[in-house]
C-alpha cells in the first residue's frame, strides 16, 4: 500500500469515527483493549494490554488515532492493562463464536465471489443461533457482521463466564458435531411391556437426525423400487443386501419410524440412522474457529468500528434483522456514500457493494467513494490524485 493511500484511509477513518458513535461493551473498564495502527512497515503491529484508562474516552481516541482495526477483550480482568496475563487477574470471560467465510467446508475461495461467501456464512450463522439458542438456552446474544468475511456471536449469559478452556471445547465439539454417537441420541421407551430403543426426539441432535429421517423415508417412498435401492445406496455403510433389508424396514414401519422407534425393523432402522447421522452433521454443523471460542483471553473486534481491510463497518445485528441483513449494503459505512474519488485499480474485476455491481479495468477511475475504498482496503487499488 502507497503512502498517498495510507494517508488517506487514515484520514476517512478518522472523518468516520468523528460522527460516528460506538456503544462500548459490557464491563468495558474491566476488558483489555487493543488495536492495529496505519503503518508503513510490512505487516501489521497489534497495540495490546490497553485499558480505557489508559485510552482515555473512547470516541475522542478513535478520533485522535485513527485505527486500522479495534478489538477489546472477551476476559474481564482486576488490570486490563497488565502486561502479563497472569497479572492482569482474571475475571471471567464472555463465550466468543467466530464463523468466518474462508474456512467454510462448503465455500472454495479460490471459484466464490465475495458475496456468495458472505452468504453461506449467514445460513452457517443461523445454523450456530439454533444451537446456542435451542440447545444450550442461551439468551444474552450479541451478533456481530465482522465487517470482514463472516460473522461473530458474544455469548454474555452469567452462567458461563467462569468456564475454562476445556469445557469451552466441549460446546465446539457439540455445535461441530465432532465425535457425535448415534447410541448418545438414543433413550429408551416403554412400548405395552417392552422397552424399546427410540430417538430422542425433542431437541438438540436426536431432533435434527429424526428430521432427517423422516425427509429421508418420505423421499425413499417417492421413488421406484429401483430408484430407492440406488439411493440408499448412496448412503455410506449400506451395500446391496443392506439396502434391501433397510427398504423392507422402512416400507413396514412408517409409523413406528415417525415415533422414533428404532426397535421397529431391526437392524436395518438402525443402520438408517447411523448412516444418516453422519450426513446431518456434515450438513447441519456450524464451522466455527474452535481457538476464538476457547481462548478466554481472546480479543475480538469492537462493534461499530471499522475494518481496515475492507472498509465496511463491524455492525451489530438486532436478532430479527438477521434474516434480511445483507453485509454489502448494510455493513457500507454512510461516511464514505454521497461522492466520487479518483483511484488507480490495480486488481481489476467484478465487485458487488451496496446494491450495485461495478465492473472495474485495471488503470485510473473515478468511483464512489465506498467503493474506493473497499478496493484500497483490500489491495486492489490505491489512491488517485485528483
Amino acid at each position: 500500500m502507497e503512502e498517498r493511500t495510507r494517508a488517506y484511509l487514515r484520514g476517512r477513518f478518522g472523518d468516520h469515527y468523528r460522527r460516528t458513535a460506538v456503544t462500548l461493551p459490557p464491563d468495558a473498564h474491566e476488558r483489555e483493549w487493543g488495536y492495529i495502527p496505519w503503518t508503513a512497515s510490512p505487516g501489521e503491529t497489534m497495540v495490546r494490554h490497553e485499558s480505557l484508562l489508559n485510552l482515555g474516552d473512547l470516541e475522542s481516541f478513535l478520533a485522535r488515532e485513527r485505527p486500522r482495526h479495534v478489538y477489546f477483550s472477551a476476559g474481564r480482568y482486576a488490570d486490563p492493562s497488565a502486561s502479563s496475563m497472569a497479572a492482569k487477574d482474571w475475571r471471567g470471560s464472555d463465550v466468543v463464536f467466530d464463523l468466518d467465510a474462508d474456512h467454510l467446508p462448503s465455500v472454495d475461495p479460490a471459484e466464490a465471489t465475495y458475496a456468495e461467501m458472505l452468504a453461506a456464512c449467514k445460513d452457517a450463522l443461523l445454523r450456530l443461533l439454533d444451537f446456542l439458542e435451542n440447545d444450550f438456552g442461551f439468551e444474552d446474544l450479541t451478533v456481530v457482521f465482522s465487517g470482514g468475511r463472516g460473522y461473530h456471536v458474544h455469548v454474555r449469559d452469567d452462567r458461563i463466564q467462569q468456564l475454562e478452556r476445556e469445557a469451552r471445547r466441549e460446546i465446539v465439539d457439540y455445535v461441530r458435531g465432532i465425535g457425535l454417537d448415534p447410541d448418545g441420541l438414543v433413550t429408551t421407551k416403554m412400548r405395552g411391556n417392552v422397552t424399546a430403543r427410540a430417538l430422542k426426539t425433542e431437541g438438540g441432535w436426536g431432533k435434527r437426525v429424526h428430521e432427517s429421517l423422516l425427509a429421508f423415508v418420505d423421499e425413499i417412498e417417492s421413488l421406484s423400487d429401483e430408484e430407492a435401492m440406488a439411493r440408499l445406496q448412496e448412503l455410506d455403510g449400506i451395500g446391496e443386501g443392506r439396502a434391501k433389508t433397510v427398504y423392507g424396514a422402512i416400507e413396514a414401519n412408517h409409523r413406528a419410524i415417525e415415533d422414533g422407534n428404532l426397535e421397529a425393523g431391526g437392524p436395518g432402522i438402525r443402520k438408517l440412522v447411523e448412516a444418516l447421522t453422519s450426513e446431518v452433521v456434515d450438513t447441519q454443523h456450524a464451522p466455527i474457529d474452535e481457538p476464538v471460542t476457547t481462548d478466554t483471553n481472546r480479543l475480538i473486534r469492537l462493534p461499530g468500528s471499522l475494518h481496515g481491510g475492507s472498509g465496511l463497518a463491524v455492525r451489530r445485528i438486532d436478532r430479527d434483522a438477521i434474516e434480511h441483513f445483507d453485509p454489502l449494503v448494510d455493513a457500507v459505512p454512510e461516511t464514505f456514500e454521497g461522492h466520487d474519488i479518483a483511484i488507480e485499480v490495480t486488481d481489476p474485476g467484478e465487485v458487488e457493494l451496496a446494491g450495485d455491481s461495478f465492473t472495474l479495468s485495471e488503470g485510473d477511475s473515478i468511483v464512489p467513494e465506498y467503493l474506493g475504498v473497499f478496493l484500497m482496503s483490500r489491495g486492489r487499488a490505491e489512491k488517485g490524485p485528483e
